[in-house]
């Protein structure tokens, strides 16, 4: 048997590649869209993708399996338990618990582990050439190294009212199904540390059963009633996306042939284009974007949060623009594409911002120590964008609460009346938010530098609650 994992560093999520190089066949475990690297793979290691399948209905990011599977016509098994709600609408070989198929010599068993979602299934993988008992299990959103899935994403992603504390008990119950295994499986998770998918998630690959067992916080609270209230305390607001890939992923990825390549455009094109009220993302890095850019455009750098923060503030019913860099466009289409943001129409180089033939806005920044000392005088606002919890665990008196990822969801609740000041943690994210907002026609916005941290590295005053 072989095993290979492969890592996407920017969305934290981990797919894997199991090979029976006796027949030559391979299976492929929650691929994502880049499917290129998995036939790569298995042509290296001699090996021909036979079989596809994947945990659930991805929320974080497009999933690849219906692609893969037709692009190597390998079979596509995909869960049929959680019910019609959960039910993938495309043509695929249904899985329920205990259901086995064969890759070559390995079999593979699903187990129903609902919780984190309702269909969600686990993997047990066994080389029936050496043994007749299972190596380890793919456990897809379930179970992590040191964490457990978050039961609260149908309801604080996806609308499903009242759901979080029903998800919450039926985690706590999947959880008990892994009590009847055996201590040396190994645990191969789809997520990694840095995934929305969980709280606290490990930074190594893999675990055993028996470890997490010993010092998993999940399985060492035995109540249910503690359970739940421990699994729901603290988790943090899901990026905006995530409700989008549940659908699109649910109802079936479009397949990348033939999307067409976005064409370079022309500086009058991006006058004519904004105008219009199109959408125009400046991938330049934020102290360049901040310094000068196209009046109207929103700044997104193009870094390891890219698709994050695109997915948290652009739409998913409008075209999109972009400017960018030749050598960097293929990265941006890649990292829009890996959350489903395909229709990008048109591209221009970063040189159109030097070529711009009117005023170039900037966005303001102040020290902690200069928006102090403005805040406590009359006539301005101030807006916090950091997650609730950050907010909760710290923050400055008097300045409210929305975080980054309802900001679009919620632009009617932020003041135009006003200058407005907007931090987050370290500047980021609330460059994001005054890139935003100053896009959408908010005429005094200014980022407090460093954020909270620098606010309290100068010692200034905080509260908590």
């Amino acid at each position: 048997m072989l095993l290979r994992y492969l890592y996407d560093p920017n969305l934290a999520q981990a797919s894997y590649l199991v090979g029976c190089q006796r027949t030559g066949e391979a299976l492929v475990v929650d691929p994502n869209r880049e499917t290129e690297q998995y036939i790569e793979l298995a042509g290296r290691e001699g090996l021909r993708i036979t079989a596809v399948t994947e945990t659930h209905i991805h929320a974080d990011y497009l999933s690849g399996a219906r692609e893969l599977a037709a692009r190597t016509g390998a079979t596509l098994y995909l869960s049929d338990e959680g019910g019609p709600d959960w039910c993938y609408r495309f043509e695929h070989e249904g899985l329920r618990d205990g259901d086995l198929f064969m890759v070559g010599n390995l079999r593979v068993k699903a187990i129903h582990t609902p919780g984190h979602t309702p269909e969600h299934l686990s993997f047990l993988l066994t080389d029936t050439v050496n043994a007749d008992e299972p190596m380890g299990i793919f456990t897809g959103d379930f179970l992590f190294v040191g964490d457990i899935g978050r039961p609260d994403l149908l309801e604080a992603a996806a609308g499903q009212a009242a759901s979080k504390e029903p998800s919450a008990r039926t985690l706590f119950h999947s959880l008990q199904k892994l009590r009847e295994l055996s201590d040396w499986l190994q645990v191969w998770p789809g997520h990694g540390a840095g995934s929305a998918c969980g709280k606290a998630l490990g930074a190594v690959p893999s675990t055993t059963l028996g470890y997490e067992r010993r010092f998993n916080w999940a399985f060492r609270v035995t109540d249910e009633e503690e359970f739940v209230r421990q699994v729901l305390e603290g988790q943090p607001e899901p990026p905006r996306y995530f409700a989008q890939m549940k659908r699109i992923n649910r109802d079936g990825p479009p397949l990348r042939d033939g999307l067409p390549e976005p064409r370079v455009l022309t500086v009058e094109r991006l006058r004519g284009l904004l105008e219009d009220g199109a959408i125009v993302v400046d991938t330049r890095p934020w102290d360049a974007y901040a310094k000068g850019h196209v009046p109207g455009t929103l700044g997104i750098a193009l870094d390891s949060s890219f698709a994050t923060y695109a997915g948290t503030l652009l739409p998913y019913d409008r075209p999109l623009y972009l400017i960018v860099d030749e050598a960097e466009q293929e990265r941006a289409l890649t990292e829009l594409g890996r959350i489903g943001l395909d229709d990008v129409r048109g591209v221009w180089r970063t040189e159109v911002v030097n070529q711009w033939p009117g005023s170039l806005s900037r966005i303001r920044e102040v020290s902690a120590e200069a928006f102090a000392e403005r805040l406590s005088a009359n006539g301005i606002t101030a807006l916090d964008v950091r997650r609730s919890t950050e907010y909760e665990d710290g923050h400055i008196p008097g300045v409210p609460n929305l975080p980054l990822q309802k900001l679009v969801d919620q632009l009617e609740t932020v003041p135009r009346n006003a200058p407005l000041y907007v931090h987050c943690q370290s500047g980021k994210r609330s460059g994001l938010a005054a890139s935003l907002l100053q896009s959408l026609g908010w005429e005094d916005v200014t980022n407090v530098r460093g954020g909270f941290a620098a606010w309290e590295e100068a010692g200034l005053p905080t509260t908590n609650g």
